[in-house]
């Protein structure tokens, strides 16, 4: 069950505003401000930047048990800047899910940050310091440097004492750690499982060696970032890039009962697959073979699924393939299947992705709302499904899949439940 969410994106870093923008049709896309694009043909993406991580602090501190928050405050004002977004984030989804007022047996709980090669900006501007005089350098980068080090600093924020580790699976990294967030629940005995959706912190290396590669969006749309992300349409030309994270409490139903916390969604399953194949060439076989695996294992048929929550990256051959694949899948329900592509919004937060966007499939199932894809000006030929163009539009969405498909042939798809059950209003 998820009984805590939380989440950080340019469109906020609160549930309700995020959904508010969401449901708005609100491009969090601008040019980058907090990366030197000087040099670089990247010129846009979703920047979190200049976020105000002191003021974040304050707002925490009257939310938090005094013990934590001074804990938080210390690590936080030591850490590189995406590792204090993701004990940010945590600590956001902890509360949450009411877990201060409500101690879990630390030892029972477990944290799973999803993504890889996460401080990427800190790394390089470390590189470039040790080439102008080695002793410059961040004395503490051999931690620093690590992504294990957002799983340690995590955990020892909240005493989390369970299992801790992270998962890098390309864009598939925050589904993978939310299908190890269950088998930690249901084959290790943890009653808590935290699965954090780190904040990928882009340096201009990176962004530059992507548009080379021909992934993203580097040429049309510089002057109108917030068109940038066009998933469906015509005109799409690559994802854009975009900060963002989030995080996901899963919690073993008898432990969530037992404390009568509010249920958000059911996670009915996750499952994962692999193409045999490096490089980003999406596979339909694969994609489709693992849909339809994942409805096998939940005991589901295709038009038991309301509303599927894409991949939809904006890049000429993902979006079609991604579609391909649920024709092939969904059959004759595929037309009727409410579809939407929530990058279009917030671009591409890469390892984060699945947790962001499961975040904001969640709050829409909850709201009897789903939000628009937007930017499609003029719809792909190829495109004859209901991918949301026009505005938010109201759905009754019992079940959702959540579509993950990260380069080098990783695949990992999940799917949730709105939890009509026993509930208990926080």
């Amino acid at each position: 069950m998820i009984t805590g969410m939380s989440i950080n994106t340019p469109l906020g870093d609160r549930l309700d505003p995020f959904l508010d923008g969401l449901l708005a049709g609100r491009s969090a896309v601008t040019r980058w401000s907090g990366v030197d694009s000087s040099r670089i043909y990247s010129k846009v993406g979703a920047d979190l930047s200049a976020y105000d991580i002191p003021a974040k602090l304050a707002a925490l501190e009257p939310r938090l048990p005094p013990a934590v928050f001074k804990r938080l405050r210390r690590i936080v004002g030591r850490a590189p800047w995406s590792t204090a977004l993701s004990m940010l984030i945590a600590t956001d989804g902890f509360e949450d899910a009411g877990l201060f007022a409500e101690p879990p047996v630390p030892e029972r709980v477990a944290a799973i940050v999803g993504g890889h090669n996460l401080n990427q900006k800190h790394q390089f501007e470390n590189r470039t310091r040790f080439d102008e005089e080695p002793d410059f350098m961040d004395g503490l980068l051999a931690l620093t440097g690590l992504d294990t080090d957002h799983a340690g600093s995590i955990s020892e924020a909240l005493n989390i004492r369970g299992p801790l580790y992270t998962t890098g699976a390309a864009c598939a990294s925050a589904n993978t750690a939310l299908r190890c967030a269950v088998d930690e629940i249901r084959h290790h005995g943890m009653d808590v499982a935290l699965v954090v959706g780190a904040v990928l912190e882009f340096s201009p290396m990176e962004l530059h060696a992507m548009a080379l590669l021909g992934a993203i969006s580097v040429t049309s749309f510089n002057d109108e970032p917030e068109r940038a992300s066009r998933p469906y349409d015509a005109a799409r030309e690559g994802f854009v890039p975009a900060h963002g994270g989030g995080s996901l409490v899963v919690e073993e139903l008898s432990h969530a009962r037992r404390r009568h916390a509010r249920i958000y969604a059911e996670v009915v399953g996750v499952e994962a697959n692999s193409d045999a194949c490096h490089l980003p060439q999406p596979s339909e076989e694969g994609q489709s073979r693992l849909m339809r695996d994942l409805l096998d294992r939940c005991g589901l048929r295709p038009e038991d699924i309301d509303y599927l929550s894409a991949h939809a990256t904006s890049t000429p051959l993902g979006d079609l393939t991604e579609l391909r694949s649920i024709r092939r899948v969904f059959g004759p329900h595929a037309p009727r299947l409410r579809i939407n592509a929530t990058k279009s919004m917030l671009g591409h937060t890469c390892w984060s992705a699945p947790v962001v966007e499961t975040v904001a499939a969640v709050l829409q199932m909850r709201a009897g709302t789903l939000h628009p894809s937007i930017n499609i000006d003029a719809l792909d030929p190829e495109v004859d499904l209901d991918v949301g163009q026009g505005g938010a539009r109201a759905c009754d969405a019992r079940y959702v899949m959540k579509n993950a498909f990260g380069f080098g042939g990783i695949n990992c798809v999940s799917i949730l439940k709105r939890w009509d059950g026993e509930e208990a209003g926080r």
